[in-house]
Formats: C-alpha cells, sequence, structure tokens
C-alpha cells in the first residue's frame, strides 16, 4: 500500500516537473530588439568624373519621379486595419438498435423444454450519441506603425519589418510588424494598408504589471494543458 502511495506521488511529481518545463515563460520582449532595428544604407562615395560639368547623372531625378519609399532604409507606413471573424457550430446525431430473437432449439421435431419451460430468448439492444459545439471569435486591430525597408527583393518588392514602444504608467505596449509588400501599393504619401502586406507577421503585445496579470501561473497552465489527464 504504501509503495503504491509512493509511486502515485512519485508519478504526480514528474508530471508537475514536465509541465513546469513545458510552460517556461518566454522572453521577454524589450525594446530596440537588434531583429527590428532600422537598416541603414551604407554611405557611397560617388567618383568624379572629369566631364567638365556640374551636372550629375546619378543624382538626378525623372521628371515624373516621386517620394515613394523603393530603396534600402526608406521609411514606410503601415496603416494596421486588420479585422477577422470567425464562426463555427457543429451537432452530431447517432443511434443504434439491436433486436435478436432466439427460438427454442428442437430435437427430432419436437421443441426442447426445461422444466416445462422453453429455452427460447431475445436479445434487445441500443445506443444513442448527440453532441453539439460552437465556436466565435473575433478580432480587431487599428493604429499605425512606420517600419523601414529592410531588403529590395530582385522583383522590386521591398522586405520591411519595424516595430513601436508605447511606455505607460504600470508597463510598456508595443507593435511589431514584418511583411512583404509591392511599390505600386505604396500610396503617394509613403502609407500603405496592412492587408496589403504579404506574409505579414503583426504582434501586438505588452509588458508590466498589467500583462503579468493577465498571464496563468504555471500551475493553472498544467492542469489546463493536455497534460493533466481529467
Amino acid at each position: 500500500m504504501f509503495t503504491s502511495l509512493w509511486q502515485k506521488l512519485a508519478i504526480a511529481a514528474a508530471a508537475l516537473s514536465l509541465a513546469a518545463c513545458a510552460s517556461a515563460p518566454q522572453p521577454t520582449p524589450m525594446p530596440d530588439d537588434p531583429y527590428y532595428a532600422p537598416m541603414m544604407p551604407e554611405e557611397q562615395v560617388e567618383p568624379a568624373v572629369p566631364n567638365g560639368s556640374l551636372f550629375r547623372g546619378q543624382a538626378v531625378n525623372g521628371l515624373y519621379s516621386d517620394i515613394k519609399a523603393r530603396n534600402l532604409g526608406d521609411i514606410i507606413t503601415v496603416q494596421l486595419q486588420e479585422q477577422t471573424t470567425a464562426s463555427k457550430s457543429a451537432n452530431t446525431g447517432t443511434s443504434r438498435n439491436t433486436n435478436i430473437d432466439l427460438p427454442s432449439p428442437t430435437l427430432f421435431g419436437r421443441e426442447v423444454r426445461v422444466a416445462g419451460n422453453p429455452l427460447s430468448a431475445q436479445i434487445n439492444g441500443g445506443s444513442d450519441f448527440s453532441g453539439a459545439s460552437s465556436a466565435d471569435q473575433s478580432n480587431q486591430l487599428q493604429g499605425e506603425i512606420t517600419v523601414t525597408v529592410i531588403r529590395v527583393l530582385p522583383n522590386g518588392n521591398l522586405i520591411v519589418r519595424g516595430e513601436k514602444w508605447l511606455t505607460l504608467n504600470n508597463g510598456q505596449e508595443y507593435v511589431r510588424l514584418t511583411g512583404i509588400i509591392r511599390p505600386q501599393d505604396v500610396r503617394s504619401d509613403n502609407t500603405i494598408q496592412s492587408n496589403r502586406v504579404a506574409n505579414a507577421r503583426i504582434e501586438y503585445s505588452g509588458t508590466g504589471s498589467l500583462a503579468n496579470a493577465q498571464r496563468e501561473g504555471w500551475l493553472t497552465r498544467f492542469f489546463n494543458g493536455p497534460i493533466w489527464p481529467f
């Protein structure tokens, strides 16, 4: 009895330790993350060409050129207009009935009886199942974040990345964005809507006491996680 009790306690302790390791908190986001740092273009010294003129063809803009971002290090403002709504419901019902009649056996054409009672039998069985589920979810994010061009692809598309931090009384909130955009989708004022960003990764969260109060403890995550068998 005592051996079985110690075994159960050892199993429970091992499960708790595994849950604590599996639910280890992720590193706290910090401002000035090098991954989201703006890409600074390298300064290039133009070679002096002795052509006898003050005109420089490398620095001239076309007659119909604009100021839209298209080069490494240029700045683009992304207007966050994200809204998603999802709804799903399912209903399942099954029913099954089984009836089996076993007549009394016969021997030499006569019904076999025991103590005057026939040996016939009847088996009835049935099963019913019904289930229902529903899920509704909606998200909305609005705002703006200014990012920089960190890479120009061979086809002219731009990879952008950036972050914005807001310091509040009891913590900090941040918005991070990375993705790919087409220069044709950038407006004349260097803005673009977030639904025009391909492979977009938008992260909006916070740090501090308010954010910590909304997170479950590791023991609560264990009881609500897939490891807990009940």
